[in-house]
């Protein structure tokens, strides 16, 4: 409700809901579209078939004396609520402040109001709408957010079991896996790549030996020396590995270590004996975690080194490897620089059994 006071429209907030209807003011210039001027709302003028119901009175402690009221437009000329001005006051013959009649000077606040509050309301419809279509989207966010961690876990889940079925498969037990992951996120981090590459890097370095759940495994537990055919089909695993993991865009990067975590910096590795750059940076990296988790661990056929020994056979080689010919010459450089970080990671992922 609006009152006027000394030239002054007082705005006073009040919330209630009017049928369209002869029944009330409101509800008359709601279906009218009229201006309406009632001197004195409990003498109204025969003209108009409206009353004044005072029950919005008595509830808000309010004194309505007179009104003016007219309908609220859109600029399409829509009638969308009521503005009622109440109690005009001006100073009676006594000099006092008393209510006056609204006259037809103003009308003249018709049009301003329209313009200013039907605006205003307009706006604050629109940003109820905006607020409520943003709270709608930010609830779709939140649910597809959701299933995307669900995703995520769900997806995850499958790699690591993945990789553990292929560990069980071949001869390693234990936590190989999760320390051949850390050292390869260690050295990616260590070789300045971004922090994508380093996670990602970090879960698909597990899936290195994949392949090996395709390989006969008479001869991945065959105790003696494999023959010409048996090494053949052991160094298939790499083609089958990737063949694997290839299917998938997300494992593109898997797909890559598990081809080529066995090639060589000389170009003397398998499958495909590609050389230096030509091996992905993931491999190159992979295969040197591979290969210290791979001294360090106990097996069957051979005890596990010391850190100390590990660390003597990557960099000055022995009777099996040659570090200038197997590894990236720069990683191989910051694992010598670091590798007390490496004998961090295995002497804390170490299995209870040793593995």
């Amino acid at each position: 409700a609006l009152s006027l006071q000394n030239d002054v429209i007082k705005a006073r907030p009040s919330l209630f809901v009017i049928p369209v209807g002869n029944n009330s003011i409101a509800g008359y210039v709601a279906g009218s579209g009229k201006t309406v001027f009632v001197p004195d709302v409990d003498n109204i003028p025969p003209e108009y078939p409206f009353s004044f119901n005072r029950a919005f009175d008595q509830k808000s402690g309010f004194r309505t004396r007179n009104m003016m009221a007219f309908p609220l437009t859109t600029a399409e000329g829509k009638i969308i609520g009521v503005v009622q001005l109440i109690n005009a006051m001006g100073k009676g013959p006594d000099g006092t402040e008393q209510p006056v009649p609204f006259d037809k000077v103003y009308e003249g606040f018709v049009g301003p109001a329209n313009l200013i509050v039907s605006r205003i309301i307009e706006r604050t419809a629109a940003a109820e709408k905006i607020a409520e279509r943003n709270r709608q989207l930010r609830i779709e966010r939140q649910k597809v957010e959701t299933q995307s961690r669900e995703t995520e876990r769900a997806f995850m889940m499958s790699v690591e079991l993945l990789a553990r079925a292929a560990e069980v498969h071949d001869e390693g037990t234990g936590n190989h896996i999760l320390r051949v992951n850390e050292y390869s996120y260690l050295l990616a981090q260590l070789a300045r790549q971004p922090k994508a590459f380093c996670e990602e890097i970090r879960w698909a370095a597990a899936l290195h030996d994949v392949g090996k759940m395709s390989v006969d495994i008479a001869i991945l537990k065959k105790p003696g020396k494999l023959d010409d055919r048996e090494w053949q089909e052991m160094r298939n695993h790499t083609v089958y590995g990737h063949a694997i993991l290839m299917r998938h865009p997300r494992l593109a990067m898997a797909a890559d270590i598990a081809r080529a975590h066995h090639e060589t910096w000389a170009g003397t590795g398998y499958p495909n004996k590609l050389k230096g750059e030509d091996i992905p940076l993931a491999a190159r990296i992979v295969a040197i975690a591979d290969v210290y988790d791979a001294l360090r661990s106990a097996r069957p056929y051979k005890p596990g080194f010391t850190h100390e020994k590990a660390v003597e056979i990557l960099t000055e080689g022995d009777d099996r490897i040659d570090p200038k010919k197997h590894f990236d010459p720069a990683l191989i450089e910051l694992f010598a620089q670091e590798h007390e970080k490496f004998d961090d990671i295995f002497t804390r992922l170490v299995g209870a059994d040793g593995h």
